[in-house]
């Protein structure tokens, strides 16, 4: 195959993965709803340079040992696991917002968006982690997502054809560091508007415990495909 092909089908088969709703997208989502735009990017770049660590063990060969070693893979299994229910025990403890942090827009006339003073003084009474905290999160929750493991390796030994150069190879790996960075970015970007946010804020907490459950079930699902 051409090398412009493998990079359109790669490029295809990335955003499919990468927009398609799971625990990376879950941890955003949690990130936009409980602190802010700049909390969310950090964790947006943790996702990132999570997947250097998928790329590079897949250009290396140590992919294809995960996953045919049933030992390895079931440990990373397993960790996988807890850490998913770690961050989906902090969205169970998501709590509603009270009265006065939900009905001060309400108070605007003429019905705008929240004004900067607003928003400042809502974030000023969240306890933010810090900025590697939240790079830290999110290289976490993708170098521990078992499924990235198998998508890489798949692409690497399937999509990739053996003979290409490790130099074009590197490239791709590349081009998907970019695009995961650049995806996530713009979507802590989109939910972080003011409007977007605003609502988030009233109603986030739902949305908290359902990535939360999200989570648990796939924690849940990996468990069991083990034991099965």
């Amino acid at each position: 195959m051409p090398v412009l092909e493998q990079f359109l089908l790669i490029a295809m088969v990335h955003f499919l993965a990468v927009a398609s709703p799971g625990p990376d997208f879950a941890l955003i989502l949690k990130q936009s709803i409980r602190y802010n735009r700049r909390i969310a990017i950090y964790t947006s770049f943790g996702i990132a340079a999570g997947i250097i660590v998928h790329v590079t063990y897949s250009l290396v060969g140590i992919g294809l040992l995960i996953a045919s070693d049933e030992r390895l893979f079931t440990a990373l299994k397993y960790i996988a696991a807890s850490y998913f229910c770690y961050i989906a025990w902090h969205c169970f403890k998501s709590k509603k917002p009270d009265s006065e942090s939900s009905t001060f827009a309400s108070e605007d006339p003429d019905n705008n968006a929240l004004t900067q003073n607003e928003i400042t003084k809502t974030e000023t009474t969240i306890d933010n982690p810090s900025a590697k905290k939240a790079f830290f999160s999110g290289f976490l929750i993708n170098a521990l997502n078992v499924k990235a493991t198998l998508f890489f390796v798949s692409l690497f030994s399937v999509v990739i054809a053996p003979e290409t150069l490790l130099s074009i190879k590197i490239a791709y790996g590349a081009y998907l560091v970019v695009a995961t960075a650049a995806w996530f970015c713009f979507l802590s970007y989109m939910l972080t508007q003011e409007r977007v946010r605003y609502v988030l804020q009233r109603k986030g907490y739902i949305l908290d415990r359902i990535m939360g459950l999200i989570l648990l079930l796939l924690a849940i699902q990996l468990v069991l495909s083990d034991l099965n």
